[in-house]
Formats: C-alpha cells, structure tokens, sequence
C-alpha cells in the first residue's frame, strides 16, 4: 500500500559492546538507510538503560545528519515533560538552520524510563514536575512557529537561531488521548504500534478529531512498527530470539539487559521463565522479503498510514542492516 518507509532507530547495545559501539551503529545504519531509498531516520529517547544508548536524541540528530545528505533527520521522540520547551526550540532551530529541510522534531510525552530515573531528569526535585503536556506543546509551537501572543511573558526571549528554518514537528503516541491532541493541534501523527499492535481505532478517532490548519490541510498518519527481515524465515526466527528475550524480561520482571547473543536467547526462551503470555506479545512482523512486505503492506492498510516506519533490533549489527536493506529492496525504495 505505502512506499514510504522511514527508520525509528533505539540505538541498541548488544552484549559484550558498549554505548559508544551503538551509536556509532547508528550512524552507520543510517547512512546505509539513505543509500537504499528511506525518507527518514528518527533515534530514539530512552534513559537510565543497558539496552539503549540514545538519552539525547538531539546529540546523535546532528552527527547524522552531518554524515548523510538527503536522509530526513529527527527525534522519535523528544520526552518533552523532562524539559523547558524553550530550550528544545532552541535546539531543534539550531539544527534546522545547520541542515535546512531536513529535521524532524517528533515529540512524545511518555518518560522513556523509570519513575527514579524520571524524577532525577527534573531540575527542582523539591515536588514532582505538573503534568502540563499540552501547555507545553502549545508554548513549543509557539516559538518555533512565531505564534505567541505579545502578551505571552515569554514572547520577548521567542527569537530562534535557526530561523526562517524550522522543524517538521510531529507528535507521538500510542493511546487515545495523543490522537486527540495531534487532531485538536493540526499536527501529523505517528503511531506506536511496536508498543501497541490495536491502534487502527486510534488513528481513525485522530482522524476524526482533525483539525484543518494552512500549515496541515489534511491529517497524516505514520505508524512505527517493528520488523525483521533475513533470507529465510527460519533466518528471521532465529534473530528475532534476541528482541524476544528481551522483551520477555521486561514485560515479566520489569528488567532491562543489553541485546543478549541469539545462543544466549534461545537457550532462554526454551525455558519456563522465557514464555510471554500470547497476551502480552507485541506485533513482530519477520521473515522472508516477501512476508515483510505482505506483512508491512497490511499494516499501513489497517492504519491507512501514509508512511511507515521501522524498528528493529538484533544482537548482529551486520544482520540488522542486513534487514533493512532486504525490506528496501521488497519495497523497490530505490528504484526511481
């Protein structure tokens, strides 16, 4: 149905490497992910983890983007109740004037960690920080789009570095409440269906909420989905030992461990304490180039998603770009 896909990068540390290893894999992913024709590249925010090395989207935004040359570039996404919407204005200009037309500011509200880890983000820890998250998307918009009321007490410091360059600004989510805001505020939503695989409804309430603005006429929908591909299924099963493992620990016991090896993972998952309930399994779209694509297709027709974006994770750095090459090729990306 789309041939738009992009990619949602969690710069994952595999066992026996280390943070400094995974983010240079991003870099290295994404420049493979503009030489086979994807439209995007987002990283991730996730804090106070031995599985992911990207706390700061923002720091890994522009060593991509300096490294690639068409590739879009953004946060999927910046937690912004950890911070002064200001200063991620501030940020984000800054990198849209360093790469004009080429940033993506995807904004989320969830914590990426934590409650511990979420209280030690805040700045004055005398009381937990409000939850004010449409008040600060207002006031984000507010300055990166010249819209704050004379009258705002901020509307003196709203002059940005960037300017007139600016951010693509999407807003995340996985629940109905996101939806309701994307739609009320005119803004393009993404979806998270790799955390929850029952949002079509979702989508269409965003839909119907949908707003018309001159900057967004029309709402527009990306959905995140994880996939795997390799050149058999047998390949693609075996891989996506790792992800489950994972996966498994955390849903069952809350832990967090680096990209266990597929031998470390299998022998796991033969045990007892490696049963998920079916219940609690996320949607893992794998196998051969043909069943990703049959898969992948059916997903952006369930949403009616203009775009897709891909998340995947392997111990393999090698088979993980492996995947996304394979996936390229199933959708011809680079053939115009």
């Amino acid at each position: 149905m789309t041939s738009i896909l992009s990619v949602l990068d969690q710069s994952p540390i595999s066992e026996e490497s280390t943070g400094g290893d995974a983010l240079r894999n991003s870099i290295d992913l994404a420049q493979l992910a503009e030489s086979v024709g994807y439209r995007r590249y987002w990283v991730a925010e996730h804090h106070a983890t031995p599985m992911l090395a990207s706390p700061s989207p923002e720091a890994l935004i522009g060593p991509i983007a300096a490294r690639t040359a068409r590739l879009r570039v953004g946060s999927g996404g910046v937690m912004l109740p950890h911070y002064s919407p200001l200063k991620v204005a501030e940020t984000f200009s800054m990198l849209a004037g360093l790469f004009p037309g080429r940033i993506d500011l995807g904004i989320g509200r969830a914590a990426g960690t934590d409650p511990l880890a979420t209280f030690a983000l805040q700045r004055d820890r005398r009381q937990a920080a409000p939850d004010d998250f449409p008040e600060q998307l207002l006031e984000l918009r507010g300055y990166m789009e010249g819209s704050l009321p004379d009258q705002h007490s901020f509307a003196r410091v709203a002059k940005l570095p960037g300017e007139p360059e600016a951010p693509e600004i999407w807003l995340l989510g996985s629940s109905p409440q996101s939806a309701i805001w994307a739609g009320e505020q005119s803004l393009p939503y993404v979806f998270a269906d790799f955390i929850n695989s029952e949002g079509a409804h979702i989508a269409a309430l965003y839909r119907e909420r949908f707003t018309p603005s001159p900057q967004l006429p029309r709402p527009k929908v990306m959905v995140a989905t994880w996939a795997l591909c390799a050149d058999t299924e047998e390949e693609a099963e075996r891989l996506a030992t790792s992800s489950r493992m994972a996966l498994s620990l955390l849903r069952t016991s809350g832990k967090m461990i680096p990209v266990p090896t597929v031998e470390t993972a299998t022998r796991f998952l033969k045990e007892p304490a490696g049963a998920l309930p079916i219940a609690r399994r996320r949607r893992m779209t794998l196998g051969t180039k043909k069943m990703v694509r049959n898969g992948l297709d059916a997903i952006a027709r369930e949403y009616g998603a203009e775009e897709l974006m891909i998340v995947t994770i392997t111990h393999s750095h090698e088979a993980r770009k492996h995947s996304y090459e394979l996936i390229a090729e199933a959708f011809r990306l680079g053939a115009d």
